[in-house]
């Protein structure tokens, strides 16, 4: 292709090129694959400037896209195979465990979009979900004589269906009677309210939501006997090789008069520090709200101590940049990023957060994304799904249990719930969401790790051994949040030892050593 169409590719990836590689890949024929791969590289580095080193960085993955794009040598007509040379690149090498190092594997993070939005868009953003989940129940042996629902006769008998809940209704006998479909047709299935312990679940039960039923009835409703979820679970609680510890913070609204800053320069102390404890960490994720942004709620101008989004920027970026280079910063957006509303939401826009593009040891991600940590030639890692908890408000004010339990105090039970559904927000009204043909807020492989903020509630727990974290605020009580009858946690950081499991929370908030044991849920 010529330079007119190179850099054409360029400006609807939003990537720069380094000279030489810009000569180089001037010559390739095929500007859609080319484009993919330029996205692919933008996403795996989190840098907008691409050069030959980032290809050889990213060799493994790049290796694997050529492949899932059905490409060999003998077929590739756009001269990626000769410009890469990727045939003959030897993977990289994983940290042996005489030498540990801090490896972070992107698995999953957000592209940009550059469509119009169409209603066939949802239709087929909502079949395709319906699909992927139930593709999820197939291990389910207990959904015996699985129907269509379409092909339902009308004789009684005994039966299970598999749908998504399109509306929930309690009928003056206080039973409860969901309408749900499938992508052959909808029916109704019934809870009586005499099953206490099944109706008590099916309360809590979150519209568009796909769910296995099992009962006795016929085409016209299915009495229920057994719900199941398609609920997140792992056999097992893997301990890793190497001792080295992960950090969790979030909603750190760097730039608000009411940042913590002497609290967190201490924990930034504690990192560069030579104690045991601090010498062990390898890894920093920060789930989102890095700055506090402007116009994000109303009289937020009045708790601006910097007023300039860029200067936020700069200045948060300093901050970390203090912070020793061998520790891997994770690092993803949410709403208060300067980024869209809608979910998934994309890298932080470079335009105004390009300090933090040029630290050395910072990953800058999408959100929701999933990353893998720790792995060895020996040892898989813990992969950790990142997401900020938009949505979290949502199922804190409309599930029953979980406004009863007041959970916005109590995130871990929302994320318990999420688990459960399998979905980050499964509701259409629960987040601002772009349709994709593949749901980027499904949870298609359970996660070790389960990290969130958003609440500013610190909270760790277990549901079907995933770990979950919700991560405290750096900034202090604000009056909007107090209208809310939010009771934020400050300065709290978990720390998840790879090899051992167990978990810490550090408290940088009371000027003392503030390590705290966390007592496992029995």
């Amino acid at each position: 292709m010529n330079q007119e169409e190179l850099q054409k590719v360029c400006l609807e990836k939003n990537v720069l090129l380094e000279n030489s590689l810009s000569n180089s890949l001037s010559s390739l024929d095929n500007p859609l694959l080319l484009g993919l791969l330029l996205e692919k590289i933008k996403i795996l580095s989190g840098k907008r400037f691409i050069t030959k080193s980032l290809f050889e960085k990213n060799k493994k993955e790049i290796k694997k896209f050529i492949e899932e794009n059905n490409l060999n040598k003998g077929e590739d007509k756009s001269g990626i195979y000769s410009f890469l040379k990727i045939s003959n690149l030897k993977e990289e090498e994983r940290p042996s465990l005489s030498q540990p190092q801090s490896l972070v594997k992107v698995l999953s993070s957000s592209a940009p979009f550059g469509k119009k939005l169409e209603v066939k868009d949802f239709v087929s953003h909502f079949r395709n979900r319906y699909e992927d989940i139930k593709e999820i129940f197939n291990d389910r042996k207990e959904l015996e004589n699985l129907f269509s629902i379409n092909k339902i006769s009308n004789e009684k008998q005994k039966f299970s269906v598999i749908g998504m809940v399109y509306d929930k209704k309690i009928t003056k006998n206080n039973n409860l009677i969901l309408e749900i479909e499938d992508l052959t047709g909808k029916m109704k299935v019934l809870i009586s309210s005499s099953k206490e312990e099944l109706i008590k679940e099916a309360e809590d039960i979150s519209l568009d939501t796909v769910i296995g039923f099992k009962g006795t009835g016929n085409s016209d409703i299915l009495f229920v006997n057994e719900i199941f979820f398609p609920e997140a679970f792992l056999s097992e609680r893997k301990k890793g090789p190497v001792e080295e510890t992960a950090l969790f913070i979030g909603d750190v609204h760097y730039g608000s008069k009411n940042f913590l800053e002497k609290d967190f320069l201490r924990f930034i102390d504690f990192l560069n520090s030579d104690s045991p404890e601090s010498k062990k960490v390898k890894y920093l994720f920060i789930v989102g709200d890095l700055i506090t942004g402007i116009g994000n709620y109303p009289g937020q101008e009045g708790d601006l101590k910097i007023k300039d989004l860029e200067e936020q920027f700069r200045q948060v970026a300093s901050l970390l940049g203090k912070i020793r280079k061998d520790i891997k910063i994770i690092l993803s957006p949410g709403n208060h990023d300067c980024v869209r509303l809608m979910e998934p939401q994309p890298l932080l826009d470079e335009k105004y957060a390009w300090p933090l593009y040029d630290l050395e040891n910072v990953i800058i991600l999408g959100n929701p994304s999933t990353v893998n940590i720790g792995e060895t030639k020996k040892f898989e890692g813990f992969e950790v799904l990142i997401y900020h908890g938009f949505s979290f408000p949502f199922y804190a004010n409309n599930i029953p249990k979980l406004i009863e339990e007041k959970t916005m105090n109590q995130p871990e039970k929302i994320m318990k719930f999420l688990l459960k559904h399998r979905h980050l927000a499964p509701t259409h009204t629960s987040t601002q969401f772009f349709p994709l043909e593949k749901d980027a807020l499904l949870i298609r492989k359970t996660p070790d790790i389960f990290v969130s903020g958003h609440t500013h509630k610190s909270g760790i727990s277990y549901f079907n051994n995933v770990l979950t974290i919700s991560v405290s605020s750096w900034e202090g009580l604000t009056s909007y949040q107090e209208k809310f009858g939010n009771k934020p946690d400050h300065c709290k950081v978990p720390m998840f030892n790879l090899k051992t499991r167990q978990v810490k929370i550090l408290d940088f908030e009371t000027g003392e050593d503030g390590i705290k044991l966390y007592q496992e849920e029995q």
